[in-house]
Protein backbone atom coordinates (compact mmCIF):
# COMPACT_ATOMS: atom_id res chain seq x y z
CA UNK A 1 0.00 0.00 0.00
CA UNK A 2 1.12 3.48 -0.91
CA UNK A 3 1.54 6.53 1.30
CA UNK A 4 -1.12 9.23 1.22
CA UNK A 5 0.20 11.47 -1.53
CA UNK A 6 0.09 14.50 0.44
CA UNK A 7 3.73 16.08 -0.40
CA UNK A 8 4.78 18.90 2.40
CA UNK A 9 2.70 22.04 2.63
CA UNK A 10 -0.68 20.31 1.41
CA UNK A 11 -1.88 19.42 5.05
CA UNK A 12 -4.50 21.57 7.35
CA UNK A 13 -0.96 22.00 9.67
CA UNK A 14 0.65 23.70 6.42
CA UNK A 15 2.85 26.45 6.66
CA UNK A 16 3.84 25.85 10.36
CA UNK A 17 7.53 24.60 11.31
CA UNK A 18 8.21 22.55 13.98
CA UNK A 19 10.95 22.03 15.80
CA UNK A 20 11.52 18.09 17.64
CA UNK A 21 14.22 18.62 19.78
CA UNK A 22 12.99 15.28 22.23
CA UNK A 23 14.27 11.61 21.80
CA UNK A 24 12.10 8.13 22.37
CA UNK A 25 8.56 8.53 22.06
CA UNK A 26 6.12 11.03 23.43
CA UNK A 27 7.68 14.08 22.29
CA UNK A 28 8.65 12.67 18.67
CA UNK A 29 5.83 10.84 18.38
CA UNK A 30 3.48 14.03 18.85
CA UNK A 31 5.94 15.71 16.53
CA UNK A 32 5.01 13.19 13.73
CA UNK A 33 1.77 13.51 14.08
CA UNK A 34 2.20 17.07 13.31
CA UNK A 35 3.88 16.00 10.68
CA UNK A 36 1.70 14.33 9.01
CA UNK A 37 -0.99 16.84 9.08
CA UNK A 38 1.26 18.84 6.61
CA UNK A 39 3.64 20.86 9.17
CA UNK A 40 7.52 20.67 8.16
CA UNK A 41 8.57 18.88 10.81
CA UNK A 42 12.56 19.57 11.39
CA UNK A 43 14.34 17.00 13.94
CA UNK A 44 17.41 18.20 15.70
CA UNK A 45 19.81 15.64 16.60
CA UNK A 46 23.34 15.55 18.36
CA UNK A 47 26.08 13.86 16.69
CA UNK A 48 25.15 11.19 18.97
CA UNK A 49 21.47 10.77 18.22
CA UNK A 50 17.92 10.26 19.34
CA UNK A 51 18.34 7.29 21.68
CA UNK A 52 15.31 5.26 20.22
CA UNK A 53 18.44 5.10 16.84
CA UNK A 54 19.58 2.56 19.56
CA UNK A 55 16.81 0.27 19.83
CA UNK A 56 15.08 -2.49 18.29
CA UNK A 57 15.82 -4.71 15.81
CA UNK A 58 18.03 -3.96 12.86
CA UNK A 59 16.92 -3.27 9.14
CA UNK A 60 20.43 -1.71 6.89
CA UNK A 61 21.99 -0.14 10.08
CA UNK A 62 18.69 1.66 11.06
CA UNK A 63 16.99 0.60 14.06
CA UNK A 64 13.26 -0.16 14.11
CA UNK A 65 12.26 2.31 17.18
CA UNK A 66 13.17 5.30 14.88
CA UNK A 67 11.41 3.87 11.59
CA UNK A 68 8.58 3.30 13.24
CA UNK A 69 8.22 7.17 15.24
CA UNK A 70 9.90 9.66 13.16
CA UNK A 71 7.77 9.93 10.01
CA UNK A 72 7.28 12.82 8.28
CA UNK A 73 10.53 14.80 9.24
CA UNK A 74 13.85 16.47 7.67
CA UNK A 75 16.35 15.81 10.25
CA UNK A 76 19.80 18.40 10.92
CA UNK A 77 22.82 17.52 13.39
CA UNK A 78 23.68 20.02 15.73
CA UNK A 79 25.81 19.94 18.87
CA UNK A 80 23.56 22.50 20.84
CA UNK A 81 27.13 22.94 22.78
CA UNK A 82 29.25 24.20 20.11
CA UNK A 83 28.69 28.44 19.72
CA UNK A 84 28.52 27.81 15.54
CA UNK A 85 25.82 25.02 15.79
CA UNK A 86 23.91 27.51 18.54
CA UNK A 87 24.34 30.52 16.16
CA UNK A 88 22.37 28.07 13.22
CA UNK A 89 19.70 26.78 16.01
CA UNK A 90 18.73 30.37 16.90
CA UNK A 91 18.23 31.14 13.06
CA UNK A 92 16.44 28.10 13.18
CA UNK A 93 14.40 28.64 16.18
CA UNK A 94 13.53 32.34 14.44
CA UNK A 95 12.04 30.71 11.29
CA UNK A 96 9.92 28.03 13.74
CA UNK A 97 6.40 28.24 15.15
CA UNK A 98 6.74 25.08 17.77
CA UNK A 99 9.54 23.55 19.64
CA UNK A 100 8.98 19.91 21.75
CA UNK A 101 11.57 18.82 24.02
CA UNK A 102 11.76 16.26 26.75
CA UNK A 103 15.55 17.39 27.88
CA UNK A 104 15.53 17.31 31.20
CA UNK A 105 16.57 20.36 33.40
CA UNK A 106 20.02 21.40 33.97
CA UNK A 107 21.05 20.80 30.62
CA UNK A 108 17.51 22.47 29.25
CA UNK A 109 18.55 25.41 30.22
CA UNK A 110 22.23 24.60 29.82
CA UNK A 111 21.67 23.73 25.93
CA UNK A 112 19.60 26.99 25.60
CA UNK A 113 16.40 24.80 24.99
CA UNK A 114 14.34 26.57 28.08
CA UNK A 115 11.43 28.70 27.35
CA UNK A 116 12.88 31.95 27.88
CA UNK A 117 16.02 31.04 26.18
CA UNK A 118 13.90 29.97 23.02
CA UNK A 119 11.74 32.85 23.37
CA UNK A 120 14.85 35.23 23.10
CA UNK A 121 14.96 33.91 18.97
CA UNK A 122 10.94 34.15 18.84
CA UNK A 123 9.11 35.51 21.06
CA UNK A 124 5.74 33.69 20.11
CA UNK A 125 7.10 30.37 20.07
CA UNK A 126 4.99 27.80 21.22
CA UNK A 127 7.12 26.00 23.60
CA UNK A 128 5.99 22.37 24.55
CA UNK A 129 8.16 20.16 26.81
CA UNK A 130 7.26 16.48 27.80
CA UNK A 131 8.48 15.58 31.70
CA UNK A 132 8.06 12.43 32.90
CA UNK A 133 6.21 14.11 36.48
CA UNK A 134 5.54 17.70 36.18
CA UNK A 135 7.70 20.26 36.03
CA UNK A 136 7.96 21.18 40.02
CA UNK A 137 7.02 19.37 42.44
CA UNK A 138 8.08 16.04 44.73
CA UNK A 139 9.18 14.45 41.88
CA UNK A 140 10.26 16.82 39.49
CA UNK A 141 13.57 15.86 37.80
CA UNK A 142 13.67 12.26 37.71
CA UNK A 143 14.11 10.35 34.73
CA UNK A 144 10.93 8.21 34.08
CA UNK A 145 9.28 5.91 31.04
CA UNK A 146 6.35 4.37 30.11
CA UNK A 147 7.15 1.37 32.62
CA UNK A 148 7.88 3.52 35.69
CA UNK A 149 4.71 5.31 35.54
CA UNK A 150 2.26 2.24 34.46
CA UNK A 151 3.56 1.98 38.75
CA UNK A 152 2.94 5.16 40.01
CA UNK A 153 -0.12 5.73 38.27
CA UNK A 154 -2.06 2.33 39.02
CA UNK A 155 -1.85 0.66 35.73
CA UNK A 156 0.50 -2.20 36.79
CA UNK A 157 -1.87 -2.91 39.84
CA UNK A 158 -5.03 -3.65 37.64
CA UNK A 159 -3.38 -5.50 35.23
CA UNK A 160 -2.77 -9.04 35.14
CA UNK A 161 -4.96 -12.36 36.61
CA UNK A 162 -6.00 -11.51 40.30
CA UNK A 163 -3.70 -13.04 43.07
CA UNK A 164 -1.23 -13.16 40.07
CA UNK A 165 1.71 -10.98 40.09
CA UNK A 166 1.25 -7.63 38.55
CA UNK A 167 2.33 -7.70 34.42
CA UNK A 168 3.20 -4.32 32.45
CA UNK A 169 1.00 -3.39 29.66
CA UNK A 170 3.69 -4.03 27.01
CA UNK A 171 2.27 -1.18 24.45
CA UNK A 172 3.89 2.06 25.41
CA UNK A 173 0.42 2.86 25.97
CA UNK A 174 1.24 6.16 28.65
CA UNK A 175 4.02 7.93 26.02
CA UNK A 176 1.45 7.70 22.59
CA UNK A 177 -1.46 8.86 24.88
CA UNK A 178 1.18 11.63 25.94
CA UNK A 179 2.00 12.52 22.16
CA UNK A 180 -1.57 13.06 21.72
CA UNK A 181 -1.94 15.52 24.53
CA UNK A 182 1.12 17.49 23.39
CA UNK A 183 -0.18 17.71 19.90
CA UNK A 184 -3.54 18.96 21.19
CA UNK A 185 -1.98 21.42 23.39
CA UNK A 186 0.15 22.75 21.03
CA UNK A 187 -2.61 23.03 18.39
CA UNK A 188 -4.93 24.78 21.25
CA UNK A 189 -1.86 27.14 22.09
CA UNK A 190 -1.46 27.75 18.51
CA UNK A 191 -5.28 29.10 17.99
CA UNK A 192 -4.74 31.28 21.31
CA UNK A 193 -1.42 32.73 18.98
CA UNK A 194 -3.76 33.32 16.58
CA UNK A 195 -6.21 35.18 18.33
CA UNK A 196 -3.44 37.22 20.82
CA UNK A 197 -0.56 37.19 18.80
CA UNK A 198 1.11 36.04 22.06
CA UNK A 199 3.02 32.46 22.43
CA UNK A 200 2.85 30.26 25.16
CA UNK A 201 5.35 27.09 27.16
CA UNK A 202 2.47 24.05 27.22
CA UNK A 203 3.68 21.03 29.79
CA UNK A 204 2.36 17.65 29.42
CA UNK A 205 3.56 14.57 31.94
CA UNK A 206 3.77 10.88 31.34
CA UNK A 207 2.12 10.75 35.02
CA UNK A 208 -0.74 13.00 34.68
CA UNK A 209 -1.61 11.56 31.01
CA UNK A 210 -2.05 8.16 32.86
CA UNK A 211 -4.01 9.49 35.31
CA UNK A 212 -6.59 11.37 32.81
CA UNK A 213 -6.86 7.97 31.38
CA UNK A 214 -7.28 6.23 34.64
CA UNK A 215 -10.59 8.42 35.05
CA UNK A 216 -12.83 5.27 35.17
CA UNK A 217 -10.19 3.03 37.66
CA UNK A 218 -9.17 5.90 39.73
CA UNK A 219 -12.23 7.89 39.44
CA UNK A 220 -14.60 4.61 40.96
CA UNK A 221 -12.00 5.29 44.21
CA UNK A 222 -12.52 9.00 44.18
CA UNK A 223 -16.29 9.09 44.38
CA UNK A 224 -16.67 5.63 45.99
CA UNK A 225 -13.90 4.48 47.85
CA UNK A 226 -14.09 1.64 46.28
CA UNK A 227 -10.82 0.07 44.98
CA UNK A 228 -10.94 -1.47 41.54
CA UNK A 229 -9.74 -5.13 41.51
CA UNK A 230 -7.96 -7.04 39.15
CA UNK A 231 -9.98 -8.60 36.74
CA UNK A 232 -7.69 -10.64 34.29
CA UNK A 233 -9.58 -11.14 31.01
CA UNK A 234 -12.49 -10.53 32.81
CA UNK A 235 -15.01 -6.63 32.84
CA UNK A 236 -15.54 -5.41 35.88
CA UNK A 237 -19.03 -4.45 35.16
CA UNK A 238 -20.80 -6.94 32.94
CA UNK A 239 -20.52 -10.75 31.76
CA UNK A 240 -19.74 -12.95 29.77
CA UNK A 241 -16.36 -10.99 28.67
CA UNK A 242 -13.01 -12.75 28.03
CA UNK A 243 -10.79 -14.86 26.42
CA UNK A 244 -12.20 -18.24 25.04
CA UNK A 245 -9.99 -21.43 22.84
CA UNK A 246 -10.96 -22.01 19.70
CA UNK A 247 -10.86 -25.69 18.32
CA UNK A 248 -7.88 -25.11 16.09
CA UNK A 249 -5.86 -23.36 19.12
CA UNK A 250 -6.56 -19.90 18.56
CA UNK A 251 -8.07 -17.48 20.71
CA UNK A 252 -11.38 -15.35 20.35
CA UNK A 253 -12.68 -12.22 22.49
CA UNK A 254 -16.13 -12.61 23.53
CA UNK A 255 -17.89 -9.75 25.89
CA UNK A 256 -21.08 -8.95 26.37
CA UNK A 257 -21.79 -5.68 27.53
CA UNK A 258 -25.20 -5.72 27.53
CA UNK A 259 -28.25 -8.04 28.27
CA UNK A 260 -28.77 -7.03 24.44
CA UNK A 261 -25.77 -8.84 23.24
CA UNK A 262 -26.21 -11.82 25.76
CA UNK A 263 -29.28 -12.54 24.23
CA UNK A 264 -27.66 -12.63 20.32
CA UNK A 265 -24.59 -14.57 21.88
CA UNK A 266 -27.31 -17.18 22.74
CA UNK A 267 -28.44 -17.04 19.86
CA UNK A 268 -25.76 -17.35 18.10
CA UNK A 269 -24.72 -20.13 19.92
CA UNK A 270 -28.16 -21.91 20.17
CA UNK A 271 -28.29 -22.07 23.54
CA UNK A 272 -31.09 -21.91 26.50
CA UNK A 273 -28.80 -19.85 28.75
CA UNK A 274 -31.52 -17.43 29.44
CA UNK A 275 -33.36 -20.25 31.19
CA UNK A 276 -30.80 -20.38 33.15
CA UNK A 277 -31.14 -18.81 36.52
CA UNK A 278 -27.58 -18.20 36.87
CA UNK A 279 -27.35 -16.14 34.11
CA UNK A 280 -30.62 -14.65 32.57
CA UNK A 281 -29.32 -11.32 33.74
CA UNK A 282 -26.41 -9.46 33.93
CA UNK A 283 -26.50 -8.98 37.86
CA UNK A 284 -26.86 -12.72 38.13
CA UNK A 285 -23.79 -13.60 35.38
CA UNK A 286 -21.27 -11.85 37.45
CA UNK A 287 -21.99 -14.25 40.32
CA UNK A 288 -21.41 -16.93 38.31
CA UNK A 289 -19.08 -16.13 35.90
CA UNK A 290 -16.59 -19.36 36.33
CA UNK A 291 -19.38 -21.77 35.23
CA UNK A 292 -20.76 -19.51 31.92
CA UNK A 293 -17.13 -19.31 30.97
CA UNK A 294 -17.32 -22.85 31.04
CA UNK A 295 -20.03 -23.24 29.21
CA UNK A 296 -18.64 -20.65 26.28
CA UNK A 297 -15.33 -22.71 26.30
CA UNK A 298 -17.53 -25.95 25.78
CA UNK A 299 -18.97 -24.92 22.96
CA UNK A 300 -15.96 -22.55 21.24
CA UNK A 301 -14.07 -25.51 21.69
CA UNK A 302 -15.98 -27.21 19.39
CA UNK A 303 -15.03 -24.45 16.05
CA UNK A 304 -12.48 -23.22 14.23
CA UNK A 305 -11.40 -19.44 15.47
CA UNK A 306 -12.47 -17.94 12.01
CA UNK A 307 -15.71 -19.73 11.81
CA UNK A 308 -16.81 -18.77 15.47
CA UNK A 309 -15.77 -15.21 14.41
CA UNK A 310 -18.14 -15.50 11.56
CA UNK A 311 -21.01 -16.66 13.46
CA UNK A 312 -20.82 -14.25 15.91
CA UNK A 313 -19.88 -11.59 13.79
CA UNK A 314 -22.89 -12.60 11.59
CA UNK A 315 -25.05 -12.01 15.08
CA UNK A 316 -23.96 -8.94 15.87
CA UNK A 317 -21.99 -10.43 18.75
CA UNK A 318 -18.93 -8.40 19.86
CA UNK A 319 -16.05 -10.45 19.06
CA UNK A 320 -12.29 -10.27 17.87
CA UNK A 321 -9.44 -12.36 17.00
CA UNK A 322 -6.23 -12.36 19.34
CA UNK A 323 -3.92 -11.31 16.03
CA UNK A 324 -0.25 -11.42 15.98
CA UNK A 325 1.76 -8.50 14.72
CA UNK A 326 1.85 -10.46 11.16
CA UNK A 327 -1.94 -10.53 11.00
CA UNK A 328 -2.20 -6.78 11.98
CA UNK A 329 -0.33 -5.88 9.56
CA UNK A 330 -2.75 -7.66 6.62
CA UNK A 331 -5.88 -6.87 8.60
CA UNK A 332 -8.40 -5.91 5.52
CA UNK A 333 -9.53 -3.07 7.74
CA UNK A 334 -6.39 -1.61 9.29
CA UNK A 335 -5.73 -1.82 5.10
CA UNK A 336 -8.63 0.05 4.37
CA UNK A 337 -8.33 2.58 7.09
CA UNK A 338 -4.73 3.55 5.27
CA UNK A 339 -2.87 2.63 8.74
CA UNK A 340 -0.27 0.73 7.31
CA UNK A 341 1.73 3.17 4.78
CA UNK A 342 4.66 2.51 2.51
CA UNK A 343 7.63 5.38 2.22
CA UNK A 344 10.91 5.16 0.52
CA UNK A 345 13.88 5.34 2.46
CA UNK A 346 17.02 7.26 1.73
CA UNK A 347 19.25 3.79 2.26
CA UNK A 348 16.77 0.74 2.99
CA UNK A 349 14.75 1.46 -0.29
CA UNK A 350 10.86 0.92 0.52
CA UNK A 351 10.03 0.84 4.30
CA UNK A 352 6.22 0.34 5.61
CA UNK A 353 5.64 2.61 8.37
CA UNK A 354 1.93 3.15 10.30
CA UNK A 355 -0.71 5.75 8.55
CA UNK A 356 -2.01 9.14 10.22
CA UNK A 357 -5.06 8.53 12.74
CA UNK A 358 -6.89 11.19 11.98
CA UNK A 359 -9.33 11.65 8.83
CA UNK A 360 -10.29 15.25 7.53
CA UNK A 361 -13.11 16.40 5.14
CA UNK A 362 -11.54 18.72 3.75
CA UNK A 363 -8.07 18.90 3.93
CA UNK A 364 -5.44 15.89 2.94
CA UNK A 365 -2.84 13.96 5.40
CA UNK A 366 -0.49 11.90 4.17
CA UNK A 367 2.78 9.95 5.25
CA UNK A 368 5.29 12.11 3.03
CA UNK A 369 8.63 11.71 4.46
CA UNK A 370 9.91 8.91 5.66
CA UNK A 371 11.77 8.71 8.91
CA UNK A 372 15.32 10.53 7.99
CA UNK A 373 18.76 8.94 8.22
CA UNK A 374 20.76 10.73 10.91
CA UNK A 375 21.66 14.31 9.80
CA UNK A 376 20.31 13.83 5.70
CA UNK A 377 18.57 17.29 5.66
CA UNK A 378 21.67 19.25 7.45
CA UNK A 379 22.97 20.92 4.25
CA UNK A 380 19.89 21.54 2.75
CA UNK A 381 18.23 23.33 6.36
CA UNK A 382 21.76 25.03 6.66
CA UNK A 383 20.85 26.64 3.34
CA UNK A 384 17.35 27.54 3.63
CA UNK A 385 18.63 29.47 6.51
CA UNK A 386 21.26 31.18 4.65
CA UNK A 387 24.46 29.39 5.97
CA UNK A 388 27.19 27.71 3.96
CA UNK A 389 27.45 24.49 4.13
CA UNK A 390 30.46 24.40 6.13
CA UNK A 391 28.64 26.79 9.01
CA UNK A 392 29.19 23.82 11.32
CA UNK A 393 32.89 23.46 10.66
Amino acid sequence: MTAGAAGAGTGPLSGLRVLDVSSMMAGPYAATLLGDMGADVIKVESSRGDDSRNLGPTRGGERSAFLSLNRSKRDIILELDQPRAREVFGRLVGTSDVLITNVREPALSRLGLDYDSIRSHREDIVWAGVTAFGTDGPYAGRPGIDFLIQGYGGLLALTGKPGAPSVRVTVPLIDALASALVCTGVLAALRVRDETGHGQRVDVSLLDALIHAQAAGLGSYLVTGTETPRTGNRSLYFAPSGIYPARDGREVVITCPSQRFFEKLCAALDTDWLDDPRYATLDVRMDHQDALDADITAITTQLDAAALIERLVAADVPTAPVNSMAEVAADPQILHNGMIADVAHATLGEVTVTGVPIRFGGTTTGVDRPPPVHGAHTAEILAELGFPPDALG
